[in-house]
């Protein structure tokens, strides 16, 4: 899904249902798989996910699509 993986740093991050997530920072990569693990967002949406955190790893298993934004399954309540 990821061609090249600067390509996805600064994207901002939202649901399948619209709502704002934050921005992708970093990524968490598996390098002896070659898989890439996780989203790591900041300027995190304190309204849909409650932290203190500076930001938020989102597991990539919930990614649905790249491409201007990255739009993920919404989980949140």
């Amino acid at each position: 899904m990821i061609g090249e993986v600067s390509s996805v740093f600064g994207l901002s991050v939202y649901t399948d249902k619209g709502r704002y997530v934050g921005k992708v920072a970093d990524l968490s990569i598996d390098i002896e798989a070659k898989v890439v693990k996780g989203l790591a967002v900041v300027d995190v949406n304190r309204t849909l996910i409650n932290t203190n955190a500076v930001g938020v790893i989102i597991p990539y298993r919930l990614v649905k699509a790249i491409g201007d934004i990255v739009i993920i399954k919404d989980v949140f309540k």
